[in-house]
């Protein structure tokens, strides 16, 4: 057999495991996979550095399906070279409820998915993460353990999407030369051919955007011309290839147009053996950096080791409770924006893996310290990504660099601009990483920009992502507890919403605890049997308090409870629960945002003090929408209903 010969069979394997997992599904997408499998067989049996049996080693290269509609592809390719928990009965359960093998591809699911893909772009939007993170990690450490590649298969659809121009951008800029994008160039959509709404020369574009066609010290785009659908007889190079399985005629004429004439899901002897050949070919490149790896420096083996285990520092903790006691000593009154490039001074002294950065709002989002200086193309050494307005494409990157492991990732813009991100941000909860987005101007307590960057639903929009912790500290000492929760936090990504306006300090007395990681607890206790207990977040704590002052006063036992981060508290015990919420008769919550999530806190018919306009039963814009988010307004709308009005 010729080396064509065998390149070709190896490539229908690929096609045949794809189309028939299609149709015995009733569903997905045929067509990539047939398209692109000659670019998948060169790439995996020449090119791509992995070892099947050690899906997770450090060094190796990744290979991300942006397009990830073509899932088939990946699946195929990680059963064809062995990966172990990719069986041919999870091939044959594509699309099933509770298989392996999800309609798209989904990180943590099987060994060799490097990220979730889907949404389209944002695999391409990853692998700037990917990239950069083995250039931190190469200055870091050395050819000797980290050299490896990106390899990225993307669409017409992927470049469609503006976040690709984003992260391209980035990539060039950056000069990520070890990034390879391979461009499925088959000029069809669902909708028909691409020409229907894109004309775009997608080489001049990459071109402009500092990419290379030839090895350099550019990031490089591949534009590989293919066929959607290639030998199926009718629906080849048309949008029918796309998203439908091809039908028993269609693949029928395919097997016959291949020469294939093994039955559904069976792969010929000598082809599945070339294709386990291919999984354990870098077996040897794996024992060998093993061997680097055991010979290294005691030292910075160890915290190489340390760091791809994703562990914190031995000291980390007892680091954060000095730095805790010295704020309620010290009692800073300031932004907690500023609260948090204080606990970032500290945090990244003592965790050398931080990878800070800002979309174009340095100054605004306070996320660079002085250990942080930039990270540009002549030196991946340091610790600062300036992403340029591009709060989409720095989030996506947040989560490559995450996901390539041994960093820990965090980038700041506006909340307001959450927006711009919230896709990745999604995708992050989705697949359970430490991605930490730092949110800075978190209310109309911003000041004089207006409603365009004043935040109203932007809480309540990220608090229904589920597996995501958005964390609203009150002050510098709980700002402190956020950050080391959002550390800590190795499968939950963490949002800290941060204010511009200075705050006081309301936790004057240091606990070793982290009260915080409860979620809520009791910050002021009433005199006596509460009558009032009032919720609040962030900068409006302080208005709790003072709520709390006028109506002590006026009688009316009142205890406070922060809030920092409704997810922690939802994962308490029963018994800490309701001890916290409290039986008092009237509840009430006080936040610069909109109701919504507020009422499994103080009930249906509980007071809320909030935004005017966007309340809902029982809220105070409705009952006294003049009285605005104070402290007076607080206590008088409480007395209001304690006296029945």
């Amino acid at each position: 057999m010729t080396s064509r010969e065998q390149h070709d069979r190896m490539a229908n394997a690929i096609r045949f495991l794809s189309m028939d997992a299609v149709e015995k599904a009733n569903s997905g997408h045929p067509g990539l996979p047939m398209g692109c499998a000659d670019i998948a067989t060169v790439l995996f049996t020449r090119f791509l550095k992995f070892d099947a049996k050690a899906p997770h080693w450090a060094d190796r290269d990744r290979f991300i399906l942006s397009a990830g509609h073509g899932s088939m592809l990946l699946y195929s390719l990680l059963y064809l070279t062995g990966y172990e928990d990719m069986t041919i009965d999870q091939i044959k359960n594509f699309r099933q409820l509770g298989s392996r093998t999800a309609g798209h591809p989904e990180y943590g699911h099987a060994a060799g998915i490097e990220t979730t893909t889907g949404p389209l772009g944002q695999g391409l939007a990853n692998s700037v993460g990917f990239a950069l993170g083995e250039r931190i990690m190469n200055a870091a450490f050395g050819n000797d353990l980290v050299d490896h590649y990106t390899y990225v298969l993307a669409g017409d659809g992927c470049l469609m999407e503006g976040v690709s121009q984003e992260a391209i951008a980035l990539a060039g800029h950056l000069k990520l030369n070890k990034l390879i994008v391979f461009w499925d160039n088959n000029n069809i959509s669902i909708d028909g051919p691409v020409s229907l709404a894109d004309n775009t020369d997608q080489v001049a574009r990459f071109q402009a955007s500092g990419w290379n066609a030839r090895h350099s010290d550019k990031p490089t785009m591949i534009a590989c011309k293919t066929t959607i659908g290639f030998g199926a007889p009718t629906k080849a190079g048309t949008n029918k290839a796309h998203g439908s399985p091809l039908g028993a005629d269609e693949i029928a004429g395919a097997r016959k147009f291949f020469n294939w004439e093994s039955p559904p899901f069976e792969i010929p002897a000598d082809i599945l053996d070339a294709w386990r050949g291919v999984g354990t070919a870098g077996a040897k490149a794996r024992a060998d950096w093993e061997g680097r790896l055991a010979k290294a420096d005691a030292k910075l083996k160890g915290e190489f080791e340390r760091r791809l285990a994703g562990k914190l520092p031995d000291n980390f903790d007892a680091v954060i409770a000095e730095y805790k006691k010295k704020l309620s000593a010290d009692k800073p009154k300031v932004a907690t924006r500023k609260s948090s490039e204080m606990a970032l001074e500290v945090i990244n002294g003592a965790v050398p893996e931080t990878i800070g950065g800002s979309a174009d709002l340095t100054g605004s989002n306070n996320t660079k310290t002085s250990q942080t200086k930039n990270i540009t193309p002549d030196d991946y050494g340091q610790r600062y990504v300036h992403y340029g307005i591009r709060e989409h494409g720095m989030a996506a990157a947040i989560n490559g660099l995450t996901l390539h492991g041994g960093l820990i990732a965090y980038g700041g813009t506006f909340l307001c601009f959450s927006d711009y991100a919230r896709p990745s941000m999604r995708l992050a909860s989705l697949m359970g990483i430490r991605s930490i987005f730092v949110m800075t101007h978190d209310s109309i307590g911003l000041g004089e920009d207006g409603p365009t960057h004043q935040p109203v639903e932007h809480l309540a929009a990220l608090r229904a992502i589920p597996n995501h912790n958005v964390f609203r500290p009150a002050d510098a000492v709980e700002t402190a507890e956020c950050w080391q929760l959002a550390l800590e936090s190795e499968k939950t990504p963490s949002t800290l919403a941060l204010t511009r306006q200075n705050l006081p300090t309301v936790r004057s007395e240091h606990s070793e605890k982290n009260l915080s990681a409860s979620g809520a607890y009791e910050l002021a206790a009433a005199n006596g049997e509460a009558a009032v207990t009032i919720f609040a977040t962030g900068s409006e704590v302080e208005v709790a308090l003072g709520a709390r002052e006028l109506l002590e006063k006026h009688g009316h036992p009142t205890r406070v409870v922060s809030v920092p981060c409704f997810e922690l508290f939802d994962q308490q015990d029963e018994d800490y629960r309701r001890k916290t919420i409290g039986n008092a008769k009237v509840k009430v919550a006080i936040e610069a945002g909109i109701r919504r999530g507020w009422d499994h806190l103080i009930g249906i018919d509980g007071i809320f003090v909030g935004m005017t306009g966007f309340g809902a039963s029982g809220s105070i814009e409705q009952l006294y929408p003049h009285f605005g988010i104070t402290a007076e307004a607080a206590a008088k709308a409480v007395e209001a209903r304690l006296h029945g009005k």
